[in-house]
């Protein structure tokens, strides 16, 4: 069966190390790659996945450019390596509407918005008008949705804000990270359930990989969405609404596609949401 991680992030070379060290202090969870799309590549290969998306993030305006150019690289390889980016954009960057439609024309198929790493909430007009330009272009949109575990005590992607944004930046095609919001699931399916609106399961099921920094977790914390939770959460949604996502490197491919194919899903709804579902959204060839 086909599988496409619609969820998944790489740093160029010269830094992967250093960005992966820190965030993995921030959140106290270890990478299960080296950050670099070859260590991505290796990944997705071990693991039987055909497709890996990358979502970069753009933390300041100067970089929206320069990351868009390299995804715009990144997919001139895809037939060969297997990786698929979307471009970027930050809620500060002067000619946003210009270089929106720039990718667009050039053949990239969504970006990444993250409020929390941007210190934008997401229902900013900054945000907002991303948002309704993307709607425009016909480019969807990823959204990190609920706590970041980096960042604790931080609301700028919660269900009510996502709510907010939606209904003002209007119809779009818009991607719920992390089943919806991490950590505020049930608040994302009171709020956001049948709208039409797609969930991604990254760094949603089972429970965290701690980095061995010493930091004082509790088995409490380590858990993530159980597997009756998770099923419930893809009720709500709907299974034609879900994608297939890691998280990489913050998930090890294999164990993640492991993970997924023990849930007791029907087999059309497993299909869904391990490739259907991406290939419609993203324009991609269906499986032969």
């Amino acid at each position: 069966m086909r599988v496409i991680d619609c969820h998944t992030h790489t740093f160029p070379a010269k830094i992967a190390a250093s960005a992966l060290t820190t965030l993995s202090g921030n959140s106290h969870t270890r990478p299960f790659t080296d950050g670099t799309a070859e260590g991505l590549g290796q990944a997705i290969a071990r693991a039987g996945v055909d497709l890996a998306v990358i979502l970069p993030v753009a933390t300041s305006p100067r970089q929206v450019v320069k990351v868009n150019d390299a995804s715009l690289a990144i997919n001139a390889r895809t037939a060969e390596t297997g990786l698929l980016s979307f471009g970027c954009m930050h809620p500060d960057f002067p000619d946003w509407h210009g270089e929106l439609g720039r990718i667009a024309a050039a053949g990239i198929r969504g970006v990444k918005l993250h409020p929390v790493y941007q210190q934008t909430p997401i229902d900013d007009p900054r945000c907002v008008r991303i948002m309704a330009r993307c709607a425009e272009l016909g480019l969807a949109v990823t959204i990190h949705a609920g706590i970041d575990i980096g960042f604790p005590g931080h609301d700028e992607a919660s269900p009510e804000r996502l709510d907010r944004a939606i209904r003002a930046a209007g119809h779009g095609t818009y991607i719920l990270a992390h089943m919806g919001g991490w950590r505020q699931w049930e608040q994302a399916a009171d709020l956001l359930c049948g709208r039409g609106l797609y969930i991604d399961t990254a760094f949603s099921l089972g429970r965290l990989s701690p980095n061995g920094d010493g930091f004082p977790w509790d088995e409490a914390s380590l858990e993530m969405m159980t597997p009756e939770d998770f099923l419930a959460q893809v009720e709500a949604f709907g299974a034609d609404h879900v994608l297939f996502g890691t998280d990489s490197p913050w998930a090890e491919e294999a164990q993640a596609v492991a993970d997924f194919l023990a849930l007791p899903l029907r087999e059309e709804a497993r299909e869904m949401i391990l490739h259907r579902n991406a290939e419609a959204l993203l324009g991609l060839s269906p499986e032969s």
